[in-house]
C-alpha cells in the first residue's frame, strides 16, 4: 500500500485506507441520538397497521418505512392517502419508490447479465418525467419522502428543489441499487443533495468507518438482508456499528429477493408476518445495544426531523 498515496486522498478527506483502529463516531441524529429503525417492503395499507399493531405491543419505535417497492403507480390515491394517514398517526417517515421502476422499463438491458452491472437508472427524458410526476402524485397526497435509484435523478430532484420546482421539504433517500461502497460515492451521494444513503450491504467494520469519516449523513445500514445479496445478518455487529457509524439507520430486508418479496401480486398476508417478524428483529437489536454499548441512544418515536407524511 502506498503511503503517498494515503497521504494524498487524506488530503482531500478521504481516508487513505480502511479504519481498522474503528474509532468511535462523534456524528449523531438532530436528536443528538446513535441509530434508528427502517424497515422495508411496507407495501400497503393492511401491511402497514400490522405493523404498528406489532409495534404498539413490543412498544419498539420504527422510524422509516420504505414503501410501495413495487412502485407507487400501482396503488390507487385512496391507499397512498391511507397510507400516509396510519403513518402520520404513528409519527414514520415513509419513503415510497415511485414509479414505474426501471425493472419495468420497457427497455430490457436491466434484465441482462450486463445490463445487471449498469444499476437500476433510468433511461432517457421520459422516465424521470414519469418518476417526478409519480413523485407530485404521491406528494399531493401526503408523502413526503421518496427513493432515488439513480445518481443522475438525485442531482435533478435537488436542482429542481432549489429552483422552486419542486417541494423544499421533500426528502431523498438513495437505494442500494446505486452500489456504492466507499467514501467517494457516499461522498458523491452528499454533495447531490442526499438525505440519507444506502451503501452496499457487505462493507465491513473498518469500511463503513472510513464512510463515516467522510460524511455526515445517515446511513441505512443492513443488517439483516435477502438471500440474492448473500443473506446475511449482523445482528451481533449493531453495538459496534452503533458506535462507529452513527448516525444511522438499521435495514430490515429478510426474503429471498427483492424480486420475489415486491412484486405487486405478492399476498399483502405475508407482507403483513414479514412486516412483525422485522418489528421483533428491531426488538433483539435495540437490546443487544442496549446490552453491548448502551452508550448508544435511539431514538424516539417520531424523531422532529423525519419526513412524516402530511395527509
Amino acid at each position: 500500500m502506498s503511503e503517498d498515496m494515503r497521504r494524498a486522498l487524506e488530503k482531500i478527506g478521504i481516508p487513505g485506507r480502511d479504519l481498522y483502529s474503528l474509532p468511535t463516531s462523534d456524528k449523531t441524529f438532530p436528536d443528538d441520538c446513535n441509530y434508528r429503525i427502517e424497515i422495508s417492503g411496507v407495501e400497503r395499507p393492511e401491511v402497514l397497521e400490522a405493523l404498528i399493531d406489532e409495534r404498539k405491543k413490543r412498544d419498539v419505535p420504527v422510524h422509516k418505512l420504505v414503501s410501495m417497492c413495487m412502485g407507487s403507480t400501482l396503488l390507487d390515491d385512496q391507499e397512498i392517502r391511507r397510507f400516509a394517514e396510519l403513518a402520520a398517526d404513528d409519527e414514520m417517515e415513509v419513503t415510497v419508490v415511485p414509479g414505474p421502476r426501471p425493472a419495468w422499463d420497457n427497455g430490457r438491458g436491466v434484465a441482462t447479465e450486463e445490463g445487471k452491472r449498469c444499476g437500476f437508472r433510468h433511461r432517457g427524458c421520459d422516465q424521470i418525467n414519469y418518476f417526478l410526476s409519480d413523485v407530485m402524485r404521491c406528494y399531493d397526497l401526503g408523502i413526503r419522502g421518496f427513493m432515488v435509484t439513480d445518481e443522475g435523478l438525485m442531482w435533478i430532484i435537488t436542482q429542481l428543489k432549489k429552483a422552486g420546482e419542486l417541494p423544499k421539504d421533500i426528502k431523498v433517500k438513495v437505494s442500494v441499487w446505486t452500489g456504492h461502497g466507499n467514501p467517494g460515492g457516499a461522498k458523491v451521494m452528499e454533495l447531490i443533495g442526499a438525505d440519507t444513503f444506502n451503501p452496499v450491504g457487505d462493507l465491513t467494520l473498518p469500511m463503513l468507518a472510513s464512510i463515516r469519516q467522510a460524511t455526515e449523513i445517515p446511513m441505512d445500514i443492513y443488517v439483516y438482508f435477502f438471500e440474492s445479496f448473500g443473506g446475511g445478518n449482523r445482528f451481533w455487529e449493531t453495538p459496534e456499528i452503533t458506535r462507529i457509524a452513527s448516525p444511522c439507520y438499521y435495514k430490515l430486508e429478510p426474503e429471498v429477493s427483492s424480486g420475489v418479496a415486491y412484486k405487486p401480486w405478492v399476498d399483502p398476508g405475508k407482507l403483513s408476518f414479514l412486516a412483525r417478524e422485522k418489528v421483533k428483529y428491531a426488538e433483539i437489536i435495540r437490546g443487544l445495544v442496549e446490552k453491548h454499548y448502551p452508550e448508544g441512544r435511539l431514538s424516539e418515536q417520531g424523531a422532529k426531523d423525519l419526513a412524516i407524511p402530511e395527509p
